[in-house]
């Protein structure tokens, strides 16, 4: 594996932690409460879900190829999240998907506000082209 990936892939896990913890705790605490969604908890979701999704994608990606099979990755993936959202937040399944749902929509949100004020910035432009 190349190590330039390999710390671009860690760098990701870093860098997807810090920002969407936050955002999946304050979903979780507005659905489940203050007592069930902790911080740590949101941490260890993101963490856990993005080094185990990782490591499956990439064993799946290497075993089986094709549209197919990165439906039924997708689909296992998301399985493993909405798994981890439900235990660390001490949930049910549909409770977990609406967390996970909300949750994405507000990333989206934030993620297209930071890439907005980047191109105001100026900064974002220099990196692309």
């Amino acid at each position: 594996m190349n190590m330039d990936l390999l710390l671009l892939q860690i760098l990701n896990i870093i860098i997807g932690t810090i920002i969407l913890a936050p955002i999946l705790w304050f979903v979780g605490k507005a659905l489940v409460g203050r007592e069930k969604a902790r911080f740590t908890d949101a941490l260890w979701i993101m963490l856990l879900g993005q080094v185990v999704g990782g490591l499956f994608n990439f064993a799946f990606g290497s075993i089986f190829s094709g549209f197919i099979a990165s439906v039924i990755a997708f689909i296992i993936q998301l399985l493993i999240w909405l798994g981890l959202i439900k235990h660390f937040f001490d949930t049910g399944w549909g409770t977990a998907f609406v967390i996970a749902i909300i949750a994405v929509i507000v990333a989206a949100i934030v993620f297209a506000i930071l890439a907005m004020l980047l191109i105001g910035l100026g900064i974002l432009t220099g990196l692309l082209w």
